[in-house]
């Protein structure tokens, strides 16, 4: 079986005289089980490397941009230092999701100042043990 890779999901925008409608109608949200906000107050600040064996995630752009940046590990206690780099941009302009599978870190920096990420995740806060791993915000990449 093929290991799942990172996927953009295309949501979009309904507008009329009585406002608009921002939508995700190919989204399936019965895994989600938690959703959280992280909000970057400036562009210095930089999330990574960080990631899951077991849990996915989704990361939605409600506020301004995201550079984010994805690596799948090739062992977790002691991955590869020349990993290939699966790199996206999220904008709460484009209306869209990207579903982050496990088996992945992620990194990521506001392009934008004040920009802020709704990430979904299919495991409840603390329902798997020793399944969060980080590595050195620079293991794999410059920002």
């Amino acid at each position: 079986m093929q290991k799942q890779q990172p996927t953009l999901i295309k949501g979009g925008v309904f507008k009329d005289q009585r406002g608009k409608l921002d939508f995700f109608n190919d989204f399936d949200a019965k895994q989600i089980k938690r959703i959280y906000f992280t909000t970057h107050f400036d562009t210095k600040v930089i999330r990574a490397w960080q990631g899951h064996k077991v849990e996915s995630r989704w990361f939605v752009c409600t506020n301004g941009s995201f550079q984010i940046k994805l690596v799948e590990i090739d062992n977790w206690q002691n991955p590869s230092n020349n990993l290939p780099i699966k790199e996206f941009k999220l904008s709460a302009n484009s209306k869209q999701i990207l579903h982050i599978p496990n088996g992945f870190v992620n990194g990521f920096r506001a392009l934008e100042d004040n920009s802020q990420l709704m990430i979904m995740a299919n495991y409840e806060f603390g329902e798997i043990e020793n399944d969060e791993v980080r590595f050195n915000y620079n293991k794999w990449t410059t920002w």
